[in-house]
């Protein structure tokens, strides 16, 4: 598992600096910020960020303010997601409201956007990268407010998504800091608009896959892998691509077997279980790993004119995300 090592090893470099950079006073409040860090993640967007500043001969060290820029601003998301979604577990520990009360827990999400740009701002990079990078993740956090009130709007309206629809919202709400993590891997290597373009591709349209599986998971997936029970996503009604594709092309008694557990918070095991079956059976599974594949190709075509070990890592990276086993 050559690719899972790569991931740690870069994982336990980027732990060492976020955690060297959420210290602080009063105490409590840096210990809210850093909680979720501390327990757990593979650093994927740091990782992609590192990566992408290599591909183009770029410094490990250039990109680290970057890195760990993105990853708190990650982190920031996490901490405001489980507050609206009233969630209590993440990584296996306590959400940072239910550890540390709604308060802190907000302030803490706001250190961790703050610091964010401190950070940058504090790189050796030059004045004209260093604003590149400012402007990029700024625009990417907007995406990312947009992306995730278009899901919030979805999930309360009654009427089924299209497909369209749910890929404007996962662009904006998830594939918005995959891309602005290689973008901004890239101005920490050059200021090609070429190349920056080029990683920023890479990591749009990874995110897409990135999240269409996740979003498979969520239905399908293995509890022992996913940490949820089967069917989760069914039960809470997400408008999932897997899910929305199912209600589609469902008739009759499968459709009515899907709905009676979509969205209904008393739905049994054996509801939930009847429902994924149907779904299986369906081949929806089969079709949304094509979607997944579609962005994944993609993907992989905005790195054509590139070689070496930074390149090789991210097109594993790419392999193993749309390759995990439901």
């Amino acid at each position: 598992m050559k690719k899972i090592k790569h991931i740690e090893k870069n994982a336990k470099i980027v732990n060492k600096y976020l955690n060297s950079k959420l210290k602080g006073n009063p105490k409590k409040l840096y210990d809210a910020a850093a909680h979720l860090i501390v327990h757990g993640g593979k650093r994927l967007r740091p990782y992609m960020v590192i990566r992408s500043c290599q591909i183009l001969g770029g410094k490990v060290s250039n990109a680290m303010p970057a890195a760990s820029a993105v990853e708190m601003v990650h982190n920031f998301t996490l901490v405001h997601d489980d507050i609206m979604d009233n969630d209590e577990i993440r990584h296996g520990v306590p959400t940072v409201h239910k550890k540390f009360g709604m308060p802190i827990a907000i302030i803490a999400g706001d250190v961790l956007f703050s610091k964010a740009f401190q950070i940058i701002t504090e790189s050796k990079l030059s004045a004209n990268a260093t604003t590149k990078l400012v402007s990029r993740l700024a625009k990417a956090c907007v995406d990312i407010c947009e992306g995730q009130l278009l899901d919030v709007k979805m999930a309360d309206e009654k009427k089924i998504p299209t497909q369209t629809e749910y890929i404007t919202m996962i662009c904006k709400k998830t594939a918005a800091l995959f891309d602005v993590s290689c973008a901004m891997g890239a101005i920490c290597a050059t200021n090609k608009s070429n190349d920056i373009s080029n990683l920023s591709s890479f990591g749009r349209n990874l995110g897409i896959a990135f999240q269409i599986t996740d979003d498979l998971m969520g239905v399908m997936g293995d509890p022992k892998v996913t940490k949820k029970p089967v069917g989760n996503d069914l039960r809470e009604g997400k408008k999932s691509l897997p899910i929305l594709m199912a209600i589609k092309s469902a008739k009759g008694k499968n459709k009515k077997t899907i709905l009676k557990a979509f969205g209904n918070s008393k739905a049994t095991r054996n509801d939930l279980n009847k429902a994924v079956n149907v779904i299986r059976s369906l081949g929806i599974e089969e079709n949304v790993r094509k979607q997944a594949l579609k962005y994944a190709e993609k993907a992989e075509k905005s790195l054509s004119r590139y070689s070496g070990p930074a390149k090789i890592e991210l097109i594993t990276l790419l392999d193993f995300v749309v390759k995990r086993s439901v």
